[in-house]
């Protein structure tokens, strides 16, 4: 049980669990989640943690099959510039150690931003707090559990 799965529960979110052996050999974490679930990895969403300005962390969240794009996720979040968070700033912040980190039951709360592809899809996976087990969920749960919103925030 992790602090991403209980924030799920307590909610009355409806959601899957699903678990895995990760392979610590393994290149990428979501595309081995989304491989070792059999699901189409565009469904599988990886929660990055940047900081807005070198200072606000906020967290995007974007299909494994993209790249985060640094000026719409500032623009997403109101500042000028957006860069990847210190690892440290990111485990200390969230509670996670990276390749782990959900966005459900951080730590502290920060401001979230969802890619709107998340949308286009009845569930979407993400992190469930550590590296081999994911959350399945409605887009629109994960946004109100999270208080996010949905805005374009991924490069091909």
């Amino acid at each position: 049980m992790t602090p991403g799965i209980n924030a799920a529960r307590k909610a009355a979110v409806p959601h899957t669990i699903h678990e895995y052996d990760h392979d610590p050999a393994s290149e990428s974490y979501g595309t081995e989640a989304a491989e070792k679930t059999g699901v189409e990895p565009a469904r599988v969403f990886k929660t990055l943690v940047v900081a807005i300005d070198g200072k606000e962390l906020v967290v995007g969240i974007v299909p494994v099959t993209t790249m985060l794009n640094m000026k719409l996720i500032a623009r997403a979040a109101r500042g000028k510039k957006a860069t990847m968070a210190d690892k440290q700033a990111v485990e200390r912040t969230t509670g996670y150690v990276l390749g782990g980190v959900s966005p459900l039951g951080q730590k502290k709360k920060l401001k979230t931003f969802i890619d709107d592809s998340a949308l286009g899809f009845d569930t979407i996976f993400v992190s469930a707090g550590r590296r081999g087990l994911e959350i399945e969920l409605a887009p629109r749960d994960l946004a109100t559990l999270v208080n996010g919103g949905f805005f374009p925030l991924h490069q091909e």
